[in-house]
């Protein structure tokens, strides 16, 4: 799985704007403009992620 590929399908299908997802995940309001420029997480952060979004999809 790519990390940046699962984040943009979430933002497109939640309409949530780059920066407050990167803030609300990973208190990091760059992260998706870092991941768009190639940045790969670390499995942490990853993680963090992965589970932001499962989150916010099961609480739709």
């Amino acid at each position: 799985m790519h990390i940046g590929r699962e984040v943009e399908k979430f933002l497109r299908r939640s309409n949530m704007p780059p920066t407050r997802f990167g803030r609300l995940a990973c208190n990091d309001p760059r992260l998706v403009g870092d991941l768009r420029n190639g940045r790969e997480p670390g499995r942490r952060v990853a993680r963090r992620i992965v589970d932001f979004i499962a989150a916010q999809d099961a609480a739709q």
